[in-house]
């Protein structure tokens, strides 16, 4: 039998649970600091204008709605038999904190949904927030979820993230010891980063020690400041093989408990500008699990040579 070379997610929730979990995907309406002018009203370069979520609170939907369609979604495609309620879309702890209370509280109380993961940016979170996550960590799985993108300020300059990388460490060091887990979201093959600059990202993760990171790809999305730069061929897209040689080599440098929350991004096919290849997801990861058997390596294995 094939050896794991990465702890996934689904490996995860079946320790922690004992079954198959899914995260349903929540919209609840919340905005961004870097889009609501508070820092910018543009976002970051490469941010869909209708955030990442589904647009389903725009169609009407509540919280609670969206769980139970998510339900019966996913129990039908995977047999999954526990949820937890991914709040996506935005920086979901960019609120009034009864509001986010309520929010939180409305997703809990369906059936059979047995944790929290929130999504949001790392100048989002400060103590009362966290105070409010820590409570539900008591009863439920709790991972709150920063955008770091790159470990690099001229980087984070460039793409207008709006915050530096030691942003990024001191919500890490104000969320540990609350019994919530900490989940990275970096993005490879972000304007004028070279491989040994996405590397250097994955050793500031690694150094962090965090809990679980998703690897994104940056793919061009219409109506973004990086949709601009494409078309004016200032900006030229990761491919496909390059994007799995690096998935690989950032794998190497985690540490083997982190948990592989994502390995590459989902466009919506109506969206994507560039590079086609990013909507074929299974081939992608596919090639990325061929591809470390190929070099025989696998999570960590740049730290354990140290």
């Amino acid at each position: 039998m094939e050896p794991q070379r990465y702890t996934d997610l689904n490996s995860y929730f079946r320790y922690m649970f004992g079954c198959r979990v899914q995260k349903i995907t929540i919209d609840a309406g919340l905005t961004c600091p870097n889009r609501d002018g508070t820092l910018s009203d543009t976002g970051c370069i490469c941010c869909n204008p209708r955030g990442s979520g589904t647009g389903a609170h725009r169609r009407g939907m509540s919280v609670t709605e969206q769980v139970r369609q998510g339900k019966a979604r996913l129990s039908k495609r995977y047999k999954a038999r526990k949820f937890i309620a991914y709040f996506q879309s935005f920086s979901n702890t960019y609120a009034p904190v009864p509001i986010l209370r309520n929010l939180y509280d409305e997703a809990l109380a369906v059936e059979e949904v047995v944790g929290l993961s929130i999504g949001t940016r790392p100048d989002c979170a400060d103590e009362p927030v966290l105070d409010l996550l820590s409570g539900y960590a008591d009863q439920h799985l709790v991972w709150i979820e920063y955008g770091l993108q790159s470990a690099h300020d001229d980087t984070l300059i460039r793409i207008q993230r709006g915050h530096a990388a030691a942003c990024f460490q001191r919500a890490v060091e104000r969320t540990r010891g609350r019994g919530i887990s900490i989940c990275a979201h970096v993005i490879l093959g972000l304007p004028g980063e070279t491989r040994e600059d996405m590397l250097e990202t994955a050793r500031f993760v690694a150094d962090l020690d965090l809990d679980g990171i998703k690897i994104h790809l940056l793919y061009v999305v219409r109506g973004t400041a990086l949709a601009q730069l494409y078309h004016q061929g200032d900006y030229q897209c990761l491919e496909q093989e390059a994007y799995v040689d690096l998935v690989c080599d950032f794998l190497e440098r985690l540490p083997k408990r982190m948990v592989i929350q994502r390995l590459t991004g989902d466009p919506h096919p109506e969206e994507l500008v560039a590079p086609v290849w990013a909507l074929d997801k299974t081939h992608t990861l596919k090639r990325i699990r061929e591809r470390l058997v190929e070099r025989d390596t696998w999570q960590g294995k740049g730290i354990e040579k140290q």
